[in-house]
């Protein structure tokens, strides 16, 4: 319901109906409907950074970013509704807070700072990644509404992902990516 409807609409009486439990089970487990809006955002929020976390890192952190872009892109594909309550637009979301220890962003922030260091990419880490999460979002919400077909998804994916990963890169690192880039 959350996935699907605007805060206002979803009420406790229906996803009590929806649940097969009475108000009162919803009530005593989250307090209310902001209690249940939480708990559904924290699973989804938990669920994200652990498959982000898992990510297999490595002494590239160019293909550590990019492992982290496809752990994303798998959770958003594989949780579509919780992907949607925390990205969606039918529920609100506010990027702009303090990042947390569970944060799924924390990941992502740890592998452009590595990258920063190794000199791979140049720019301000927190516009990096706004940069990378924009182009994710992008694609993941596309992929999800159906606009892309499988093979599209795909393509579009890898390409977007290494196009803006090469937009930050430092100018020695994007040199030679284009020399190990096959000629068309």
């Amino acid at each position: 319901m959350l996935a699907t409807r605007p805060r206002e609409s979803v009420t406790v009486r229906a996803v009590a109906a929806a649940a097969e439990a009475s108000t009162t089970a919803v009530y005593s487990l989250f307090g209310g409907k902001d209690g249940l809006i939480g708990a559904v955002r924290d699973r989804a929020v938990a669920g994200l950074f652990q498959d982000l976390s898992t990510a297999q890192t490595s002494a590239d952190p160019l293909a550590d970013l990019y492992a982290l872009a496809v752990a994303y892109r798998r959770w958003g594909c594989g949780h579509s509704h919780l992907y949607t309550v925390l990205f969606g637009g039918v529920q609100s979301f506010d990027p702009s807070g303090e990042v947390g220890a569970s944060d799924p962003i924390r990941p992502l922030l740890a592998a452009i700072d590595r990258a920063l260091t190794a000199s791979a990419l140049a720019g301000d880490a927190t516009a990096i990644a706004l940069s990378i999460w924009a182009t994710l979002h992008g694609l993941v919400t596309l992929e999800l509404a159906g606009v892309l077909d499988d093979t599209t998804a795909e393509a579009a994916f890898r390409s977007s992902i290494h196009a803006t990963l090469r937009g930050w890169t430092t100018a020695e690192v994007f040199r030679s990516l284009r020399q190990a880039e096959p000629a068309r």
